[in-house]
């Protein structure tokens, strides 16, 4: 990882492991909220990137009855790039991961799943980006959980664990 006296002011604003850890926390609260059970660790590698690039994050579908594979036919560009922005963000991810576990925002649990720990603090409102951000990491999560599994999210983005 990049010494943060070496990140551009860019770089460290949106791939700070708070945020990330946050993003993680709340795709893994989502998640949860279909499966009663925490998201597959290897997705979070499949979560952040979907959040956290603009374009991506814009083009997510408002519910989670668009099928993950009708939603990478519709966006080939996005998906042709997800491989790259993927392994671009696996070291901030691990990075996040750590963090948040370490703030018990996340937990891992024996069977290698992450579960959310996070909880907003009462009267909290969080800036519309980060609120942005939150909303679709949560829609990111209930959806990853309805594929039938990780295999099925990462061949049908392009990418490998």
């Amino acid at each position: 990882m990049t010494a943060w006296s070496e990140r551009s002011p860019i770089s460290a604003a949106m791939l700070n492991p708070a945020l990330i850890a946050a993003v993680l926390a709340t795709a893994a609260q989502g998640y949860g909220k279909e499966t009663e059970q925490g998201m597959p660790w290897a997705l979070s590698f499949v979560a952040a990137p979907m959040v956290l690039h603009r374009a991506t994050r814009e083009a997510l579908p408002a519910s989670t009855r668009t099928h993950l594979a009708a939603w990478t036919g519709k966006n080939p560009v996005l998906r042709a790039g997800f491989p790259a922005r993927a392994q671009t963000l696996a070291a901030p991810v691990k990075e996040g991961t750590r963090f948040g576990l370490a703030h018990h925002a996340l937990v891992l649990e024996d069977d290698g799943r992450l579960r959310s720990a996070y909880r907003r603090p009462r009267g909290f409102t969080a800036p519309d980006e980060l609120d942005q951000l939150l909303r679709k990491a949560s829609l990111v999560g209930r959806w990853l959980a309805k594929a039938d599994s990780p295999a099925t999210v990462f061949a049908l983005l392009g990418v490998a664990p």
